[in-house]
C-alpha cells in the first residue's frame, strides 16, 4: 500500500471513502464521496484550497485572503473606507493647529540634563502657586449598583469597576444631572458599562437617550442588555476629533438637554469631547436659536416689545443645550499640544508647547512611579474583566520615553510621583479654567480610592447659575 494512504496511527484509505485524514482521531474521514470525487461533501474544499494561495489584505495587512477571492473581499472587508456619517465634519474639535509653535523635534526626557530637568521642575512649582493642590474627597455611590457590588461572582477586577462606576452615578445625582429629558454621550463608551448603569438608575423616568461615541468596533458590548422602550441608544462610530453632535438625527429631531459623560477617557479625547460639547455644539444650538424678531405694528410696538424680551429671557434660562459634563480623567501623558483646550492657561503662566511636551509625559511618573511591574495572577473572572474592558488605562511607559535611567540618581520614587500629580494637576487646571470661561461651574476632585484606580480623579461641570440672565422688570 502507498505511504500517502496510511495514516500516522496506521489507519489505511478505505477505497471509496473520503481521502480526507482526521488528524485528532488519526484516521481517514469514513463518508463515501460522490462519484468521481476523493472527499466527501464536509471536505470537499480540500481538494480545491490545498492549491490556493493566500495573500495579505491590501486594506489591513494583519489577515490574509485567497488571491483568488480578492475583489469580493474588498467589498466587504471591515478596513475598507466607510461612507462618512453625516455627523461627521473633519477636524471640527481639533483646536487650531500652530505650526509655529511645535518644535519640529522634541528632546526625550531621557537626554536633558540635570540642569535643564531642574529649570523644567521650578516652572512646573511655579505655576502651580495659588493652585488647590489638595482636591477634595467627593467618593459617593448608587442604589442602581448595588446589587452588583454585593454579588460575590464578581472577581476583584470587576468590583473595582463597579465602585467607580457607582461613585460617577452618585456625583452625577449630586449635580442633579439624573433626570428625565435627557440625552447622556458618552465619550470613549468601549462597551457601554457607564451608560448601562445610568439606564438602570434611571429604569422609572421618561424620555431619556443615550449615545454612546466609539471610534472602534467593539465587542462584547452590554447594549443588548437594553430591554426598555423608553429609552433610546444609538452608537456612533467615530472619532470625537470629527464629531459634530447637532447633526446626529435624534439630536436634531428632539434637543434635548445633552450630559456629558466618560469613565478613564484617554489623554487628548477628553479636550476632544470638551471642544465637541462647550464649543462645537454649544455655538451651533446657540445659531439655532437666535431668531429674527417677528414685525410688529406702530400701535403694539411697546406691548409686543416687553412680551418678546420676557419670552427670550425665560428661553434663555430654560434652554441649556448641555446640562453638564462628569468625565473620569486619565492617561495624561497622551495629551496632544494641538488638541488641549487649555492653552490660554498654560501662556497666562509663562508655559508653552516645550513645557507642555515634558509634563504630559512626566504626567507618567505619579501613577507608575519608574517602578518595575510584575504580573500578578488573577481568577478567571478578572482576566476576562481585563481583555474585554477596556475603559481601565493605567499604563505605564518604558524607561526610555520617561527618563527613568537619567532620574535613577537625581530623584527618588516619591519625589517623581509628586511632580507627576503636580504634572496631571496643571493639565486638568487649564481644562477648569477653559470651561469656567465658557460659563461652567467646574471642578476637580477625587471620586474613588487610589487603591481602587491610581487615575481617580473626577472633572464635573454645569452651566453657571451666575451667568443665567434674570427677567428684567
Amino acid at each position: 500500500m502507498a505511504a500517502s494512504q496510511l495514516g500516522e496511527g496506521g489507519g489505511s484509505l478505505v477505497p471509496g471513502r473520503c481521502a480526507y485524514f482526521v488528524e485528532r482521531k488519526k484516521r481517514f474521514c469514513k463518508m463515501i464521496p460522490a462519484p468521481g470525487r476523493r472527499f466527501c461533501g464536509e471536505h470537499g474544499q480540500q481538494e480545491v484550497e490545498n492549491d490556493r494561495k493566500r495573500i495579505p489584505c491590501p486594506l489591513d495587512p494583519k489577515h490574509t485572503v485567497y488571491e483568488d477571492q480578492l475583489q469580493k473581499h474588498l467589498k466587504k472587508c471591515n478596513s475598507r473606507e466607510k461612507p462618512k456619517p453625516v455627523y461627521f465634519i473633519q477636524d471640527i474639535n481639533a483646536g487650531l493647529k500652530d505650526t509655529a509653535e511645535i518644535p519640529e523635534k522634541q528632546v526625550a526626557i531621557s537626554s536633558l540634563s540635570k540642569e535643564e530637568l531642574d529649570n523644567l521642575i521650578t516652572k512646573l512649582k511655579k505655576a502651580s502657586n495659588g493652585l488647590e493642590l489638595c482636591l477634595k474627597e467627593q467618593i459617593l455611590s448608587h442604589q442602581a449598583l448595588q446589587e452588583a457590588l454585593n454579588d460575590p461572582k464578581n472577581g476583584e477586577s470587576a468590583f473595582k469597576h463597579l465602585k467607580q462606576q457607582a461613585s460617577i452615578l452618585g456625583n452625577m445625582e449630586k449635580l442633579h444631572l439624573l433626570g428625565p429629558g435627557r440625552c447622556f454621550v458618552e465619550f470613549g463608551a468601549g462597551r457601554g458599562k457607564l451608560s448601562h448603569w445610568v439606564d438602570v438608575a434611571l429604569q422609572n423616568v421618561e424620555d431619556v437617550q443615550f449615545l454612546l461615541v466609539e471610534r472602534a468596533t467593539t465587542r462584547f458590548k452590554v447594549d443588548g442588555k437594553h430591554k426598555r422602550r423608553d429609552s433610546i441608544f444609538e452608537r456612533l462610530q467615530v472619532d470625537i476629533q470629527h464629531l459634530c453632535l447637532n447633526k446626529v438625527p435624534i439630536l436634531e429631531k428632539k434637543k434635548l438637554p445633552v450630559v456629558g459623560i466618560g469613565k478613564h477617557l484617554c489623554g487628548a479625547a477628553t479636550d476632544l469631547a470638551l471642544r465637541c460639547l462647550v464649543e462645537s455644539y454649544t455655538t451651533c444650538c446657540d445659531r439655532e436659536n437666535e431668531e429674527p424678531a417677528p414685525k410688529r405694528s406702530r400701535n403694539d410696538k411697546t406691548e409686543v416689545a416687553s412680551n418678546n424680551s420676557a419670552d427670550n429671557e425665560s428661553n434663555k434660562e430654560g434652554c441649556k443645550p448641555v446640562a453638564g459634563i462628569v468625565i473620569a480623567l486619565c492617561c495624561h501623558h497622551k495629551c496632544d499640544w494641538t488638541h488641549y483646550v487649555g492653552k490660554d492657561f498654560f501662556k497666562s503662566v509663562g508655559l508653552g508647547p516645550v513645557e507642555f511636551h515634558y509634563f504630559q509625559r512626566m504626567s507618567s511618573w505619579a501613577t507608575c512611579g519608574m517602578q518595575e511591574t510584575t504580573p500578578k495572577a488573577s481568577t478567571i473572572e478578572e482576566s476576562e474583566d481585563q481583555t474585554n474592558d477596556t475603559e481601565e488605562h493605567e499604563q505605564t511607559f518604558s524607561k526610555t520615553e520617561s527618563g527613568s535611567d537619567t532620574l535613577q540618581g537625581i530623584l527618588t520614587v516619591e519625589e517623581r510621583k509628586e511632580i507627576g500629580c503636580l504634572c496631571k494637576l496643571l493639565i486638568d487646571y487649564g481644562r477648569i479654567e477653559y470651561l469656567q470661561q465658557r460659563g461652567y461651574k467646574a471642578a476637580l476632585q477625587y471620586y474613588t480610592e487610589s487603591a481602587v484606580s491610581l487615575e481617580n480623579v473626577l472633572l464635573t461641570a454645569i452651566p453657571s447659575p451666575s451667568l443665567i440672565p434674570e427677567p428684567t422688570t
